[in-house]
């Protein structure tokens, strides 16, 4: 059994870590986190991607992502809690660890 979805208790100190670190809140345009990557090449994106990736499969939480060449676009928002929750704030973190690697 998967774990329950919960929505931000208190949204501002929730993602006050992200927003340090170069996450967008997305309100009041839409309930979700973005941020932009830029890796040193193609292969450094695409295997942010692929890590990334793996981690979302195993979770069954996905993002929304867009990439050119060395920029990755991520954009998380839980649909199943029709905003963002507790599973984006552990997704986004995830990916600055993995980018902080690269």
């Amino acid at each position: 059994m998967s774990a329950p979805i919960v929505r931000l208790a208190n949204r501002t100190a929730s993602l006050a870590p992200l927003v340090a670190r170069g996450w967008r809140d997305q309100l009041p345009t839409r309930d979700a986190i973005a941020k932009e990557y830029q890796f040193k090449d193609f292969n450094h994106a695409w295997r942010f991607m692929s890590a990334v990736a793996l981690a979302a499969e195993k979770a069954d939480h996905h993002p929304e992502w867009f990439n050119v060449y060395n920029r990755v676009q991520v954009t998380l928002s839980t649909h199943d809690a029709d905003g963002c929750s507790e599973r984006d704030v552990k997704l986004a973190t995830f990916c600055d660890e993995v980018a902080e690697k690269l």
